[in-house]
């Protein structure tokens, strides 16, 4: 059974039982206690579960945490991200939306001439740095599980500028459009997507017709990047435009 798997499992049944002993893990997953002690180690670091005495209580919380997001579908996101990049020009003035789908574009933006980036993504700013691209990071209050900046302040900021392309995550997308779990996250996001000449979505075949709290962008007016083979034909009408990563 792949590592994701696992974790998606385990989390599935503590959902069920709120409660789990290591042993009964064992038994279900059918792999040996160290790799279950493992495995309950990442997922209590991710923020996901609490480790009691011999087994694992849920952690309720809406979102997942970075450390979370960057260990499931990594390989699907690398080659997400490898496109999107791509997709940038030299010269272009671009926004890269704080989360793991979009941070994984950024070591291909290497040899992009003089491009500048904005972004709310705290977790971007070092590895845009040691690329030598000018960044502007947007102030406001940093998110804790996530390191996006988000808030008024941070929409004020973006008022002032206007991008070639926005590149954007999201918490799960469907017929009815893109959704995130924080309202003052929904803002930022609608606010940068709308300033835009072009808008990318990249989201893995985890986020597709999922949704969360809030709706914050149309499907209409962007473009979606993804590596899942089976689209709901109803999102595929409504999208500007449609790029299946393999």
């Amino acid at each position: 059974m792949l590592k994701v798997s696992r974790y998606e499992l385990i989390l599935e049944v503590i959902r069920e039982k709120r409660n789990i002993k290591v042993e009964e893990l064992i038994e279900r997953l059918n792999v040996s206690e160290a790799t279950i002690r493992r495995d309950l180690n990442f997922l209590e670091k991710a923020g996901k579960i609490r480790r009691v005495h011999g087994g694992a209580i849920l952690v309720d919380t809406q979102e997942e945490s970075l450390l979370y997001k960057k260990e499931i579908y990594s390989e699907e996101k690398e080659r997400i991200g490898k496109f999107a990049a791509s997709l940038v020009k030299s010269g272009n003035i671009i926004y890269l939306d704080a989360g793991t789908s979009v941070s994984a574009m950024i070591k291909y933006l290497s040899g992009i001439e003089n491009i500048k980036v904005v972004t709310n993504g705290l977790n971007h700013i070092e590895e845009l740095c040691n690329k030598k691209i000018e960044s502007y990071l947007i102030g406001g209050k940093m998110k804790m599980l996530t390191g996006a900046l988000v808030g008024a302040s941070a929409v004020l900021y973006l008022k002032s500028f206007n991008f070639d392309l926005a590149f954007m995550g999201a918490n799960g997308v469907d017929v009815n459009g893109y959704s995130t779990p924080d309202n003052e996250e929904a803002l930022i996001k609608n606010e940068a997507a709308s300033k835009a000449k072009k808008t990318y979505f990249l989201c893995d075949e985890s986020k597709l017709n999922k949704n969360s709290l809030m709706n914050f962008f149309n499907l209409e007016d962007s473009y979606l990047i993804t590596n899942a083979k089976e689209i709901n034909e109803n999102i595929k009408r409504k999208l500007k435009g449609l790029y299946i990563v393999n």
